[in-house]
């Protein structure tokens, strides 16, 4: 999903269509609460005006976030549709206070990273599971589910020396 300059004129006649999987998975990277991320359906086209080309993209896929309740995984489909814009020159001037026209990097366009972008914008703030009765899990990273029945009285091994201090006595 990336074309050189070159590749997009002789393109420009025929225009572009593309239907794809593309692997995301470097996502998880980016944002911690993703658990899992499937392979991207990515079906779109490209079409040309006179110093910009423009991909209308359908992005498809699933993932899986945490309960916001529970921390349970929680699948999450999502199917967005987006249109991103290049401009094919730098020297054309195009309204400055239009973000939404995306310079060419190197002479060429890369569809990778607003795909990204697009799935990362469409994470929800809270999702919760349909079982109410997932459980949140009894343990994690520097952390544990301590019940009262479960509770151990534990000395802190800093001041243990402290405990036989009234011993010798």
């Amino acid at each position: 999903m990336k074309w050189s300059v070159q590749q997009l004129n002789t393109l420009k006649n025929k225009g572009i269509k593309f239907d794809e999987m593309v692997d995301v998975s470097d996502i998880k990277k980016v944002d911690q609460e993703i658990r899992n991320i499937s392979l991207v359906h990515v079906k779109g086209e490209g079409t040309f005006s006179n110093h910009s080309v423009t991909f209308t993209l359908e992005i498809k896929g699933e993932m899986i976030l945490p309960c916001s309740r529970t921390l349970a995984d929680v699948s999450f489909p999502f199917e967005i549709e987006t249109a991103e814009m290049f401009k094919l020159h730098d020297w054309i001037g195009f309204d400055d206070r239009d973000d939404e026209i995306h310079d060419l990097i190197n002479d060429t366009v890369d569809l990778l990273p607003y795909i990204k972008q697009a799935i990362l914008l469409e994470i929800p703030i809270q999702i919760f599971c349909e079982d109410k009765k997932g459980e949140a899990p009894p343990k994690g990273n520097d952390w544990e589910l301590i019940t009262e029945e479960n509770k151990k009285e534990r000395i802190d091994p800093r001041l243990a020396d402290l405990a036989k201090f009234f011993d010798d006595k």
